[in-house]
């Protein structure tokens, strides 16, 4: 009978819904971990290259490389430090960096300046697949709560004259001013992003690049210091990619860091935007959103056979 059809019609986007949730899930349940050197448990939403094609994400793909786990982030290739479950967060360091020489440098250059989260850290339409910001206690989908930088920059500078009035300023002799002095060059490091006021005249910025190692504080440093902030490395997040699957974009999403068992959760937002394309007031989680579109398609459905019944 036609209003059979309407019926189920209607029902469509639930059986998509469940089915969307639940093959992926069986999918990751299937997929045995995987490793390479020191990083030993390699699971969703990471994969490497051999993996079978139903495991893991295809933008979180991670190859091993001389028995080094490697991720290219923005067409650079950096090695894997540490994968955090707990937290979403992957470690990375530049290959250039040597932890015994401190004479090494990054190969490349990388800044918050490369990642879209960064400016509009709640921008919907941010597709990388990592982000700069990490959210505690935050509404992912709305504009409140707080957010953390993940890292700072360590910025390289190139001056023809020697910098003594700047105590931000730290020489990175002897290990990359010996190579410099014959060019007639002093190169500098400095931590934090650079101001208008760290600009000394005749200087100009090398490189800049990120880290994630805490307590480095601007007044009180060694080259030695900056350089095993290199070795550390620098933490992205992949949070937005884990609160897409668990709410499904249904739900504003925060991660809890506070609670003892810090954990990923789908909130209440007071104001939030359903899938059926409008701004609502209260519970906006999966199931009240589920309860609000039957609720709707049966007011749609008495109407339309109320009409088409007596006119």
């Amino acid at each position: 009978m036609w209003w059979v059809r309407v019926i189920l019609l209607l029902l469509l986007p639930f059986s998509f819904l469940f089915w969307k949730v639940t093959c992926s899930s069986s999918y990751e349940h299937d997929c045995a971990l995987s490793s390479c050197g020191k990083i030993s448990k390699i699971s969703y939403p990471f994969r490497l290259k051999d993996d079978p094609i139903h495991c893991g994400n295809s933008k979180y793909e991670l190859s091993c490389e001389n028995n080094v786990t490697t991720l290219y982030l923005y067409s650079t290739k950096y090695n894997v430090r540490s994968i955090n479950y707990n937290n979403f967060t992957i470690r990375l360091v530049d290959p250039g960096v040597q932890e015994m020489n401190c004479s090494s440098l990054p190969r490349h250059s990388l800044s918050r300046s490369n990642f879209c989260d960064t400016y509009d850290y709640h921008n919907k339409f941010c597709n990388d697949p990592y982000h700069a910001v990490s959210y505690k206690e935050r509404m992912f989908s709305a504009g409140t709560g707080s957010h953390e930088l993940l890292f700072e920059h360590i910025v390289y500078l190139s001056c023809t004259n020697q910098v003594t009035s700047n105590s931000n300023y730290v020489i990175t002799s002897p290990c990359l001013n010996r190579h410099s002095k014959s060019k007639g060059n002093y190169i500098y490091a400095i931590v934090g992003d650079l101001t208008a006021e760290d600009f000394q005249v005749g200087c100009h910025v090398k490189l800049v690049t990120p880290t994630s190692l805490s307590g480095l504080q601007r007044n009180d440093l060694s080259y030695d210091a900056i350089h095993k902030a290199l070795v550390y490395g620098f933490e992205v997040s992949w949070l937005h990619l884990s609160c897409k699957n668990l709410c499904l974009d249904l739900a504003p999403c925060f991660f809890n860091a506070s609670s003892n068992d810090p954990e990923l959760q789908c909130n209440i937002n007071p104001h939030c935007y359903t899938f059926m394309g409008y701004w609502s007031s209260g519970d906006c989680g999966l199931w009240s959103q589920l309860t609000s579109y039957a609720k709707g398609m049966n007011f749609y459905l008495l109407n339309f056979l109320f009409w088409t019944k007596f006119f």
